[in-house]
């Protein structure tokens, strides 16, 4: 690895003469906002990549960005047209695209170095971590501000309706969904870290992504190594993980479901109570499950410390959207709601089951998992995934077809998993085509009923399928 033009965000910070940037594998999700985000801040920017599909391939084409198969013969002489190279984090430390990169004597830096250097370095940056609800969270901070007459800029990791995934924004606020994957081959260390994060909201967390850490420990310290940075955190201190990271000189404050009530659920609005260092307040809000109504409590908190009044966060919070696969709504079959949503983590699983079960009450509730990542796919969940579906009405697993890549860890033993559910009165199935997803969909669906997929990846192909078009 030859690391003589690497910048990290120590130097990046310094550069002025860049004014052209590429992208190397432009069209994943953070690279294809960032490449938005450099343009918008009036860079020029380009890039290639293998495969371009909608949204992401659309996107890049609306914002005038050009981009280029990596297959070109010619590319290596257009990226010498450039003063600065963003490399991708799917390019392998050891492959021939890296060391064509090394050679090519250009500086390059990772995107999240990126865009800190050279959209939030001057931002007042609220960044949303943790293990489960970044997305959301964010999403719900943009919203809001967005209706307090604030302009903020954002960057979000999810498709949203009639939106960007990323805009720089006119006001001083800059909201980022800010995970602890690692940045780069070259990066190994969270994305967070380069963010220039004034306000860190850590909603969760726990053990997670078992491909590149090795334990809670490992995540932590990631953790410990961004807060001297930051100017104030806001956490939900129901989780040990989060505590043992708290320290007596920052401004840090707390919510939990000690402090955060649902009082009432009606007419599709929950009425909540919450505490904090701001006072006692009641809201009503049109999210459902108290995973959202905690999530949106680290944003009132935000909002609340910028000044705003009870009245003017009451008035943003009412109908808030969610971001597309959180518990999305895809149609109907037989009267019954087919529903989507990304969770394939067992405490997402538990909550989102526990979120449609207040949305939609007296429903039996027909859950289908797709264990798609990593950890999913690992024996690490074994135990816990029982738990997390122990209160549906019947369970279908969908088989992955690949093992995982969790350092340390057996695979998922799925016949295991329908024996301990079949044992605790759960009806469970197991299936490895779209067909037999589809069925059990269909035999399940009816007016008392609810179908529940989780999963962060294609579903057997479920969402793109003939059936879900004519729901």
């Amino acid at each position: 690895m030859n690391l003589a033009n690497y910048m990290d965000i120590t130097k990046l910070q310094d550069v002025t003469n860049v004014k052209k940037v590429f992208f190397y594998r432009i069209c994943g999700t953070g690279m294809g906002a960032a490449a938005c985000l450099l343009k918008e801040s009036g860079l020029e920017v380009a890039g290639a990549d293998r495969m371009f599909y909608p949204p992401m391939s659309t996107y890049l084409e609306s914002s005038g960005i050009d981009i280029f198969n990596l297959e070109d013969e010619n590319l290596k002489d257009i990226i010498k047209g450039y003063d600065l190279i963003v490399v991708g984090n799917v390019v392998a430390r050891q492959s021939d695209d890296a060391r064509m990169l090394e050679e090519l004597g250009i500086p390059f830096c990772s995107f999240p170095a990126a865009i800190g250097a050279f959209v939030l370095k001057n931002k007042k940056v609220v960044g949303v971590s943790g293990t489960h609800g970044k997305t959301t969270t964010t999403y719900f901070g943009v919203q809001l501000f967005e209706k307090l007459g604030m302009n903020p800029g954002y960057l979000i990791g999810g498709v949203m309706d009639e939106r960007p995934p990323a805009r720089t924004g006119e006001g001083e606020y800059f909201f980022i969904e800010s995970d602890e994957y690692d940045s780069a081959y070259f990066e190994k260390y969270s994305k967070f870290r380069s963010y220039f994060i004034n306000t860190l909201i850590i909603t969760s967390l726990e053990f997670d992504h078992a491909d590149i850490f090795e334990s809670i420990e490992d995540i932590k310290d990631e953790f410990k190594a961004i807060l001297p940075e930051v100017d104030e955190v806001i956490a939900c201190s129901e989780w040990e993980s989060i505590k043992d990271l708290k320290t007596a000189d920052k401004s840090w404050s707390e919510y939990s479901r000690e402090n955060v009530k649902i009082i009432n659920v009606e007419n599709g609005l929950s009425t909540f109570s919450m505490k904090c260092s701001q006072g006692e307040h009641t809201f009503k809000t049109n999210l459902m499950g108290m995973h959202n109504i905690l999530n949106l409590t680290s944003i009132i908190i935000v909002a609340l410390k910028a000044g705003k009044t009870v009245d003017e966060i009451q008035e943003g919070i009412l109908d808030l959207k969610m971001v597309q696969r959180r518990q999305e709504v895809k149609g109907e079959f037989n009267e019954s709601p087919i529903i989507d949503d990304f969770a394939h983590h067992p405490t997402a699983v538990t909550e989102t089951v526990s979120a449609i079960s207040f949305k939609y009450p007296g429903k039996k509730i027909h859950a289908y998992l797709e264990p798609g990542s990593a950890t999913a796919r690992s024996d690490l969940f074994q135990e816990r995934f029982v738990d997390s579906l122990k209160d549906v009405a019947s369970a279908t697993i969908i088989k992955p077809m690949r093992p995982t890549t969790a350092k340390g860890q057996g695979d998922l033993d799925v016949e295991k998993l329908k024996a301990d559910l079949d044992g605790i009165g759960v009806k469970t199935s197991i299936v490895t085509e779209l067909d037999m997803l589809i069925s059990l969909i269909k035999e399940n669906s009816n007016k008392d009923s609810i179908q529940l997929v989780m999963s962060n990846s294609s579903c057997l192909g479920l969402w793109s399928s003939e059936f879900v078009k004519t729901l």
